[in-house]
C-alpha cells in the first residue's frame, strides 16, 4: 500500500473550485495519531485479514460458532486497541454482541461506535474469482465476504482509537464500541438488546461504519435510509406435482399464475401499481432537488451494475439520485417452484416468491404492507389457494437538518482524511435498527459513513474494498474522534 500524503500544517487540499477545505493545522496529539496510523496501514490491514477469514454467517442454517468465533476476534483486536472493559454481551439464542468502552474524560463528548462482524453468505462459490473467506489483494482493492460489510467498519474504529491510545494515551473524547452479530438477518433483537443495557449505551453521538461512498475517492456522509416491507407470497392448485403429459391442458398451472399476478406489480413505465403506494411519500425539497440533479448518477450506476443495454423503462419525471435514494421501488427478491437441477415435466403443486418494497419518508411500514397484501388479494387468480407471509416492515430514516453540528463535523473531519470535499448522499437500502437506536438513547444524532463504494459487490459474490479509501477512512475517523471533542449535544 502507498500513502499519497499526510495532513498536517502544508496539507494543499482544496475544493472543486481550489479553495482550501481546511486551514487550521491538526493538533499535536492527532498528528502523532496519524502518523502512526499511517505508518502502521499493514498492521490494521493484517487485523482486517484476520477477521475476514472467520466465515461468521449469522443466517440460520450456517455455523453458529463461527459468529461465536468472530465475536471473541473481535474483542480480542479491541484489546489490543488499549479499549477496556471488552466483553461479549448475548441473551438466549441472541448472536454475540461486543462491547468495549474508554471514559476517562469527564466534561468531554461521549460517542457510540458501531459496526457488526457478522456476514451475508458467500453466495455461488463458482462465481467467486478467489475464495470468499480467503482475503485476496488484487489491482488494489481486498476481496473477501465482510472485508467491507463490515469487518472494515470495525477496523475504522480500531485503527482510530489505536492510533490516539498507542501514541499519547489517551482520547480526546469518550467512546462505547458496539458491534453487532446480528445485523445482517434484521437486527429483530437490537431493541430488546438496547433497552436491556440502555445505561451502559449511553452517549451523546453515535457513529455508524456501515454505509458507502458515493465513488470511491469522493468521502460521502450517509443522510437517509429506505426501509423495507417484504411479503412471501405462494399460490398452491395441487396436493402434489403431477405428469404434465397426463395432466396437462385441465389443470391449472401455478407458476404461470404466480408470473400474471407478480406482472400486476407494476405498471407499462415501471411505476408499482399497489393503490395507495405513492400517497405518503414526501416531496424533495429544492435544494434536495438541484443537489441530486447535479450527481452523475446513471453512469456511475451504468459502471457498478455492469448494466448491459438502455433500461426497459424509465420514470421521466424523477432522476437517477431520487429514483434510487428517496422513491420507493419495488422487487422480486426471490421466486421457487421445484428444482433447477432436478427439473422434470411436471405441472408444479405450487409457486413461492418473495416481494419487497422499499419505503421512503413519510411511507408507513404497516400500511404499505397492508396495502400489499391487499392487492394480492385482489389479483389472486381464481382455482389458487394465497398464502401471504409478512417477513419485514423497517422503518425510513433521514436526518431533517444537514446544518446540525455534528454532521457539518462529521464532513469536515471526512475531508481532512480524504483531501476532497464530502457530500451528503442518500442510500437506498435499509439499516432497519438506526431510527429506533437513536431515539432509544434519547434522539442523538446518527452519524453514517463508510467504506464500501458502488463496486463492493456487498451482498453478492466478489466483495471486496478499495485500499486506498480504507487508509483513507481510517485517517478521517482519527479526525473525527478529535473534531467531536468541542461537541455540544444540543
Amino acid at each position: 500500500m502507498t500513502f499519497a500524503h499526510r495532513h498536517g500544517p502544508a496539507c494543499g487540499c482544496t475544493n472543486e473550485k481550489g479553495e482550501p477545505l481546511f486551514v487550521t493545522a491538526p493538533s499535536e496529539q492527532t498528528q502523532k495519531a496519524l502518523d502512526h496510523c499511517e505508518k502502521n496501514m499493514r498492521h490494521w490491514l493484517s487485523e482486517l485479514e484476520n477477521l475476514v477469514k472467520i466465515p461468521s454467517v449469522s443466517l440460520d442454517g450456517f455455523d453458529r460458532k463461527q459468529v461465536e468465533l468472530s465475536a471473541e476476534a473481535t474483542a480480542e483486536a479491541l484489546r489490543r486497541s488499549g479499549l477496556e472493559q471488552v466483553e461479549l454481551l448475548s441473551f438466549g439464542d441472541v448472536h454475540p454482541y461486543v462491547y468495549a468502552e474508554w471514559i476517562h474524560k469527564k466534561d468531554a463528548p461521549t460517542l457510540l461506535l458501531y459496526a457488526h462482524h457478522d456476514v451475508q453468505p458467500p453466495g455461488r462459490d463458482e462465481k467467486w474469482q478467489s475464495q470468499p473467506f480467503t482475503p485476496t489483494v488484487s489491482s488494489g482493492r481486498l476481496f473477501g465476504r465482510g472485508a467491507a460489510d463490515d469487518k472494515a467498519g470495525i477496523l475504522a474504529h480500531i485503527a482510530a482509537i489505536g492510533s490516539f491510545l498507542k501514541t499519547s494515551g489517551e482520547l480526546p473524547v469518550n467512546v462505547r464500541v458496539l458491534i453487532e452479530g446480528e445485523e445482517e438477518i434484521g437486527s429483530h433483537h437490537l431493541g430488546e438488546f438496547v433497552r436491556r443495557y440502555r445505561q451502559t449505551l449511553n452517549a451523546d453521538a453515535m457513529i455508524l461504519t456501515d454505509c458507502a461512498n458515493i465513488d470511491t475517492g469522493i468521502p460521502s456522509v450517509t443522510t437517509a435510509l429506505r426501509g423495507l416491507v417484504a411479503l412471501d407470497v405462494e399460490l398452491e392448485s395441487l396436493s402434489h406435482p403431477v405428469h404434465s403429459g397426463l395432466w396437462g391442458g385441465i389443470l391449472p398451472d401455478p407458476v404461470l399464475a404466480l408470473s400474471k399476478l407478480l406482472g400486476t406489480l407494476t405498471d407499462a413505465e415501471g411505476r408499482i401499481a399497489v393503490e395507495g403506494v405513492y400517497d405518503d411519500v414526501r416531496p424533495l425539497l429544492e435544494l434536495e432537488r438541484k443537489s441530486f440533479e447535479s450527481l452523475k448518477m446513471e453512469s456511475l450506476a451504468r459502471r457498478a451494475t455492469g448494466l448491459h443495454n438502455d433500461l426497459p423503462f424509465t420514470v421521466p419525471e424523477i432522476n437517477f439520485a431520487e429514483a434510487l435514494w428517496r422513491a420507493p421501488s419495488l422487487s422480486i427478491n426471490a421466486i421457487q417452484s421445484g428444482s433447477r437441477k432436478l427439473v422434470s415435466n411436471v405441472i408444479q403443486d405450487g409457486a413461492w416468491a418473495r416481494v419487497s418494497i422499499r419505503i421512503v419518508p413519510d411511507m408507513k411500514p404497516q400500511k404499505v404492507l397492508a396495502a400489499l397484501e391487499a392487492h394480492f388479494r385482489k389479483h389472486v387468480p381464481s382455482g389458487f389457494k394465497l398464502s401471504l407471509v409478512p417477513q419485514a416492515a423497517g422503518h425510513w430514516w433521514c436526518v431533517d437538518d444537514l446544518n446540525a453540528p455534528a454532521y457539518q463535523i462529521a464532513a469536515r473531519s471526512l475531508e481532512k482524511g480524504y483531501g476532497r470535499t464530502a457530500q451528503f448522499i442518500g442510500c437506498g437500502a435499509s439499516i432497519p435498527f438506526v431510527q429506533p437506536l437513536s431515539e432509544e438513547l434519547g434522539g442523538i444524532p446518527a452519524i453514517l459513513v463508510g467504506v464500501e463504494d458502488p463496486y463492493t459487490n456487498a451482498h453478492s459474490e466478489n466483495e471486496s474494498l478499495d485500499l486506498e479509501d480504507f487508509r483513507k477512512t481510517l485517517l478521517g475517523q482519527i479526525h473525527m474522534l478529535a473534531d467531536f471533542s468541542k461537541y455540544k449535544r444540543s
